[in-house]
């Protein structure tokens, strides 16, 4: 396998709050560089074009660079953290209904009933979800997605895809996507008003893209560091994550006691100096499974 370090894919701008390009919960100690290579090589990925992928990756990683990073930083720069943490939290909350629906096809039930509570408490006292009452009561944010869903359901990933601007996926995730925006409330409710109202779902697909890109600026430099092939650590990681979330496992991160330790991240904002990629995909699968439903 080629080394090459180049920096991490864009983050999807889905239609649908697909948030699937860098979600980790990052930590653990770091390891010899050779020993990390030889582990991420270890793991069986079905990468059949990877020429093809990997030239595509860097494309992403120009477009990272010169857009979103700065972007993100900008971000960061302008707005206050308990801010960003509000439009996250309402963000989180306005995909909570299609949580809903996920964790229902999947037969998770305690989960589906987490979700309408959330969405209940968080649109109601928590101010139209600017407020994560109920992460910080004990009823943390759980991602899934139809992605998610068809794998329950026994259907097959297929192959790794990068996907231009978007970043990594697989057949059953792009199709989960398509499904999922058509099929996404909020996108319906303004399907058929004045065309004045059509930015609205792009303009939130960009500020989730950015509010998530902001939260792992520093954490993503430090993997790309520690990186001896920047693009089969970031394909082992979404894989390892979206592996986990087929088999119900989620991290069990306590109610968050301020807006700093914002539960319904998709991984938290850990800082991992040092980590290196074997050590962040171990990290990864030992907070992933320390809840399952």
């Amino acid at each position: 396998m080629r080394d090459r370090s180049t920096r991490l894919p864009p983050l999807r701008l889905v239609l649908a709050q697909s948030l699937v390009i860098i979600p980790l919960i990052l930590s653990g100690c770091a390891t010899h560089p050779q020993s990390q290579q030889a582990a991420v090589a270890e793991e069986d990925f079905h990468d059949p074009i990877e020429d093809v992928n990997r030239k595509i990756f860097d494309f992403n990683q120009v477009v990272d660079r010169h857009v979103l990073v700065p972007a993100a930083k900008a971000y960061r720069a302008g707005l206050s953290e308990p801010i960003r943490d509000s439009i996250h939290d309402f963000l989180n909350n306005l995909s909570e209904p299609l949580i809903f629906a996920n964790d229902t096809l999947q037969g998770r039930l305690g989960y589906a009933k987490d979700s309408v509570i959330r969405f209940v408490l968080n649109s109601t006292l928590g101010m139209a979800g600017l407020v994560d009452l109920a992460g910080r009561w004990g009823i943390p944010y759980r991602e899934t997605d139809l992605g998610i869903t068809f794998g329950v359901w026994g259907i097959p990933e297929g192959p790794y895809l990068v996907i231009p601007v978007l970043g990594p996926s697989d057949p059953r995730d792009i199709a989960g996507t398509g499904i999922q925006a058509f099929g996404d409330p909020w996108n319906r409710l303004v399907s058929g008003e004045p065309w004045t109202l059509y930015w609205i779902p792009y303009a939130r697909s960009a500020i989730a893209g950015i509010d998530q890109r902001a939260r792992y600026l520093d954490t993503l430099a430090d993997i790309e560091r520690t990186s001896l092939d920047y693009y089969a650590t970031i394909r082992s990681l979404y894989r390892q994550r979206r592996a986990a979330l087929v088999r119900g496992e989620r991290r069990n991160l306590p109610p968050p006691a301020s807006f700093t330790e914002n539960s319904g991240a998709p991984a938290s904002a850990v800082s991992v100096s040092g980590t290196s990629p074997a050590g962040v995909v171990s990290a990864l699968r030992d907070n992933s499974e320390v809840s399952a439903q």
